[in-house]
Formats: structure tokens, sequence, C-alpha cells
């Protein structure tokens, strides 16, 4: 079965070459030059992943970003832009990127980031399903599955990211869990990039936590990481 991408780029030249390309590699591709109406058009074609420009008509590629996250928890989403400040590289991980190409980009570096994405999704349920429906970790309460976390001041959205991460450290509570190990699980790959997208994950867990007692996630140098609820 063809795997589907839902690609949304308003450069007609560029377009059709990723479009053209990825269709020859097998893939089957719905391209739409801006996202205002795309959320009904998700549900019709239900991609296996998203590749999103930034600067579209209409509605930006961070905000669509956003809303496919809230409609498809789950979705990878690619981002292929000329947007590369740190600031914009943390704008889209934030919004619900799960990846993030400078254009101009190579195709095959595209295909290749593609099948990562969606080798990472095929797998990516396992440490949300060895864990239970509801992880009771203090004051707060996680569920994987919804990628919620309940805090004394309300409820938190986690992105794809940040329920896959936290779902590792749940797994090895009060233990070490190895820095290589926690990339490989989440990302596929320990590479210096998504080594750096780790860091930004974990500052943005940890601040999620910091209103609680008992609950800190130390950084164990040269190794990894001490989930601690005591």
């Amino acid at each position: 079965m063809k795997r589907k991408i839902l690609y949304i780029e308003d450069e007609p030249y560029l377009a059709r070459i990723v479009q053209d390309t990825l269709e020859m590699r097998g893939y089957e591709v719905l391209h739409k030059k801006d996202g205002s109406k795309i959320i009904p058009q998700l549900k019709a074609f239900g991609p296996d992943i998203c590749l999103l420009d930034v600067m579209l008509p209409d509605i930006d590629g961070f905000t669509l970003a956003t809303h496919i996250r809230n409609s498809e928890p789950q979705l990878p989403i690619i981002f292929l832009t000329s947007k590369t400040q740190p600031n914009d590289i943390v704008k889209g991980f934030s919004s619900g990127g799960t990846d993030y190409l400078k254009k101009p980009f190579s195709m095959e570096e595209l295909i290749v980031r593609i099948e990562n994405q969606l080798k990472i999704m095929g797998r990516d349920a396992s440490p949300m399903q060895s864990l239970p429906d509801e992880v009771v970790l203090k004051q707060f309460r996680f569920y994987p599955g919804r990628f919620e976390l309940h805090s004394p001041s309300g409820i938190i959205k986690l992105s794809n990211r940040e329920s896959q991460i936290l779902a590792v450290l749940c797994a090895n509570t009060n233990t070490a869990v190895d820095r290589r190990h926690l990339l490989q699980t989440v990302w596929g790959d320990d590479s210096f990039f998504n080594s750096r997208n780790l860091d930004v994950y974990i500052r943005k867990l940890r601040g999620y936590f910091s209103g609680g007692d008992g609950i800190e996630i130390v950084t164990l140098k040269g190794q990894g990481y001490h989930f601690v609820v005591s």
C-alpha cells in the first residue's frame, strides 16, 4: 500500500519537482497551495506524513501545524522552509513539527528524512504502549494516549515528541536513562541536530514540572538523565 503525503507549498515550480519525484518513488501525494481549508481534507485523505512550507497564503505553516497536531496527534510533520533562525526552529517544533529541512534541499535528503519519520511513526507507540492509560507522578497525571499532562494548575497539551520523551522517562523512573538510547527511541538516530532538539524538549518538560514538588529531570553529564519522582 502506498504511503500518503500531504504537501503544502505555494511555489509552483518547487512543488512540481517534489511531487513528481515523490510519486516516482511510490508515494501518493496530495499537493495544496495553501492550508486554510486543509483540516477537512486531512481527514478524507488520511496522510501518513505532512510536508509544510512556512510562508503560505492565508495561514502560515506554524499555525497550520498546530491545527494539524490538534487533529492528528501522532502525524509526522516536516517543515520545508528558508526560515532557519534558531527562534524559527524552536517555533516550528513547538507548533508540532517533528523535523525541519532548510531550503534549498536535495530530494535525496528529503526522502531519507521522510523515510526516517515514517520509521519512527511505525514504532513510536512502543514506549507509550508500555505505560498504563494514566501515570501518576505525585500531583501530576500523565495520559500517554491523550498527549496530556494534568498539573495542579490545569491541563497541558503535549506534543508528540514531548509525550514520547516523557513516556521513556516514566518507564525508567528513578533510574538513569542513557541519552543515546532516548534519542534512538524517539528520533531513530542520535545526530547532533536531534540532540539539540532533545535539549529543547527536556527544558520544556522541566518547565511543566517546575510548579510541583518531588519531581525533577536531572542531567547526568556525559550520560543522560535521571527522572526523579520522590
